[in-house]
């Protein structure tokens, strides 16, 4: 009996430390899917012009009402309130596209860990990278 319950103990810990390898295997299958969306040099990074194009993009995507400007319900939970009221400079409530892709600048940087002037699949794992995801996607 003890011998049985030791073995389903077991096969459950085992359930869930594979469970738990698939799961963390999956941010970096999202992060790859990311970078190959944006990758046009096809290198396996993104670079800061590859992200500027992309942030430019999702702010046109994001650009409902065609005002050239994204206000919070525009960004919806893409930009945290603090973050957002960093990003606007002249407190008018809302973000230009230069101020939009002035955010995803400096979160492309503070994600580039190495400093090599690329993101990775680690470094878009980062938590700045996990801001700068939703803005170029």
């Amino acid at each position: 009996m003890a011998q049985g319950r030791r073995l389903a103990i077991g096969l459950v810990a085992g359930g869930l430390l594979l469970g738990g390898t698939l799961v963390a295997s999956l941010p970096a299958q999202a992060q790859q899917a990311e970078i190959k969306a944006l990758d046009a040099d096809n290198d396996g990074t993104l670079d800061l012009d590859e992200v500027t194009k992309g942030a430019q993009a999702g702010f046109d995507r994001m650009n409902k009402d065609r005002d050239d400007t994204l206000d919070r319900d525009e960004l919806g939970s893409r930009v945290a309130a603090q973050e957002f009221s960093d990003a606007d400079p002249d407190k008018d409530k809302t973000l230009s596209k230069e101020e939009y892709v002035a955010l995803a600048t400096k979160l492309f940087k503070q994600a580039d860990i190495d400093g090599d002037g690329t993101l990775d699949a680690k470094e878009l794992n980062s938590e700045a990278g996990r801001e700068l995801s939703p803005l170029i996607h």
